[in-house]
Parts: C-alpha cells; sequence; structure tokens
C-alpha cells in the first residue's frame, strides 16, 4: 500500500478528477467534456441526472467526439479551461468508422 501512495506527487494527488463523454473538438488544443452526476432528490429520494460542461486542455489533439476521458483540475488556461486531459479511457467507436470512411471518399 505504501508503495503506491509514494508513485504519485502529493500535489497531483489532491487535485480533482472526472470521467465523462468528449462532445466537442472544434476547438484547437481544447475539447468540451460532458460529466453526468446521478444524485438522489432530497424529497422524493429519486436518482436524479443532472450533467454539466467542462472545458479541457488537449495538447495533442488525440481525443474525439464521444470519448470517454479522464480530466484533471488545473490552473486556469483561459477564461473558460480549467481542466487538463489527463488519459482517454475508452475510444469510441464512431470515430474509427469516420476514419475509415474518409479516405475512401477522397480517392
Amino acid at each position: 500500500m505504501a508503495t503506491q501512495e509514494t508513485t504519485q506527487t502529493p500535489a497531483a494527488s489532491r487535485r480533482n478528477e472526472k470521467v465523462g463523454n468528449v462532445v466537442s473538438t472544434k476547438m484547437q488544443k481544447t475539447i468540451v467534456v460532458e460529466v453526468e452526476m446521478r444524485k438522489a432528490h432530497p424529497k422524493y429520494k429519486r436518482i436524479v441526472k443532472s450533467s454539466k460542461k467542462f472545458y479541457a486542455h488537449d495538447e495533442q489533439n488525440s481525443a474525439r467526439v464521444g470519448d470517454v476521458v479522464r480530466i484533471r483540475e488545473s490552473r486556469p488556461l483561459s477564461k473558460l479551461k480549467r481542466w487538463t486531459l489527463e488519459e482517454i479511457v475508452r475510444r469510441s467507436s464512431l470515430g474509427q468508422i469516420e476514419e475509415v470512411a474518409t479516405p475512401q471518399a477522397a480517392s
């Protein structure tokens, strides 16, 4: 257990992380990630879904629409960007179909 705790720096482990779906990649080095929160209603105790969009920094433009990604809190990078892309948890199958279709259409 102690070896796992020492692998991360104390400052990095304190940062907030969220997992969500990439909704937009139309900006350069920026992705929009929609995070869905599920919470019990205070009075009726029914599970209510709510979602929030976060702007995250993607240095290599590696994420595509539909990907499930992990983002980490960072210093303010622009007016809206306060998160950075940590890792791509799961690739979207939709993005692979589009990549295969585009070279055929060009020829």
